[in-house]
């Protein structure tokens, strides 16, 4: 399956592939050196961790090359009416249900942070409000068992700012 990403996740996962190229990688691989030199390698914790380092980077680098490679680039711009909830709009949410107020960002697959109230476009929430307008309550389905009704009660239009952290994995 094809992640939807925006030209923004790709130039930040670009950005990070650069420096983990060119920054990071040559640095775990002198550690790697600097600690086979300590003696016998069964014994040798700081030679372990260099090589567990010099391994998660490794597979960090080739998820950001697949994710970069196999990416389905979707238009961030606003499309349609613009009082219609967007990708990157933040957006006032009430939960009758609990009674509580909470502010999310819709936002691509790899840049999700919920505790921080940044929720995924694929997400049931994120799905839901999607293109919806102040005012209308929608029902959001976490599965076949669970739902959910929230009103939005406002939306301001945002642009991908670069706050919204990229994924680890």
């Amino acid at each position: 399956m094809y992640d939807k990403l925006t030209r923004k996740d790709i130039e930040l996962m670009e950005a990070e592939l650069e420096d983990r190229r060119l920054n990071i990688r040559p640095k775990i691989i002198e550690e790697v050196k600097r600690t086979r030199e300590y003696g016998d390698l069964s014994e040798n914790y700081e030679y372990k961790a260099a090589k567990q380092a010099q391994r998660r980077n490794d597979s960090r680098m080739r998820y950001l090359q697949n994710m970069i490679k196999t990416a389905q680039i979707i238009d961030d711009a606003p499309q349609g009416e613009t009082d219609g909830v967007k990708m990157y709009d933040k957006v006032t949410l009430y939960l009758p249900e609990d009674d509580e107020t909470m502010v999310i960002q819709v936002v691509s697959t790899v840049r999700v942070a919920p505790d921080a109230g940044f929720i995924s476009m694929e997400a049931p929430l994120g799905k839901a409000v999607l293109g919806k307008k102040v005012g209308q309550t929608v029902m959001v389905h976490v599965n076949d068992s669970i739902s959910y009704e929230v009103q939005i009660q406002a939306i301001e239009e945002a642009a991908d700012d670069g706050t919204a952290p990229l994924l680890e994995y």
